[in-house]
């Protein structure tokens, strides 16, 4: 019966406290890409972790999976509602300093296999997919954005250039499609721009090892800062960009070329050429 009253309590829009904007929350109602979300279920897994889950909404629908699940979540107001079937612990603190290793080692999910489902805060929605993305045990993710954020971080065919640092970091680590596209109206209260559902596979073997993510994504983010102008005119701007240059050039490499039209393939090789070259140092 408390579980029945819980899950009342939850579904009951009428009882949300008002959304903290601080917070960026928008809370979702749809239940056709609750649904959607949901199934969106990996092939095998030992654990579901949200971020985000707010007055819980996809969280019941998780719970009734039956896997253990952990919560990431800044708001206490919604601590009841969010007590539900198989809910191990509610961590209440900012994800984006979210202690992984910790988390991994205390809950004995160190090398096992986490499914990541969010929908995430526009406001800091690129920094957790980069954070996700280091997680080795974060096997699959499914994850809500701002549709111009989202869209950043999968392929998506006719497009011309649209390469920049986060599809390269997605490509090189994750299989990554759309799921559903989601309109304003599925949210409360609704916000001014569209967004999109974004499913991730953790590739079986990456493009480049995990263990130099966070140079690559440094680098990445210097390559597209400036991702309109040509790639010789960007590294110019470098501290070390001119050397490197040089290195380019004697590798016949078109330094004419823009960032963002870049394959994959050219990035991670612009990278690699890189990473010899600081290490030759």
């Amino acid at each position: 019966m408390q579980g029945e009253d819980l899950l009342t309590k939850r579904n009951s829009v009428a009882k949300l406290p008002r959304a903290n904007k601080d917070l960026g929350q928008h809370f979702l109602k749809d239940k056709s890409v609750i649904d959607k979300i949901v199934t969106d279920t990996p092939e095998s897994y030992d654990a579901i972790v949200e971020v985000g889950p707010g007055p819980g909404a996809l969280t019941g629908s998780l719970s009734e999976i039956g896997k253990p699940l952990y919560l990431i979540e800044m708001d206490t107001r919604f601590e009841e509602r969010l007590q539900l079937p198989n809910v191990k612990e509610i961590f209440f603190q900012d994800a984006m300093k979210f202690n992984w290793p910790e988390f991994l080692e205390n809950e004995g999910l160190k090398g096992k296999k986490i499914w990541m489902v969010s929908n995430l805060p526009y406001n800091v929605s690129s920094q957790l997919f980069v954070q996700f993305t280091k997680v080795q045990e974060i096997t699959k993710m499914t994850l809500m954005y701002q549709k111009e954020v989202g869209e950043k971080t999968y392929f998506r065919q006719g497009v011309k250039n649209q390469a920049n640092s986060l599809l390269v970091l997605s490509q090189t680590y994750l299989d990554s499609k759309l799921l559903v596209k989601v309109s304003p109206g599925a949210f409360l209260p609704p916000p001014k721009v569209d967004s999109v559902v974004v499913s991730y596979l953790r590739k079986p073997v990456p493009l480049v090892d995990l263990n130099d993510v966070s140079e690559l994504e440094a680098f990445l983010r210097k390559l597209f800062a400036m991702k309109r102008k040509q790639i010789g005119s960007v590294l110019k701007s470098w501290p070390e960009g001119k050397a490197f240059l040089e290195v380019l050039k004697s590798q016949d490499f078109d330094t004419t070329l823009r960032s963002e039209a870049l394959s994959i393939e050219t990035a991670l090789s612009l990278f690699k050429l890189y990473k010899n070259h600081r290490s030759a140092q």
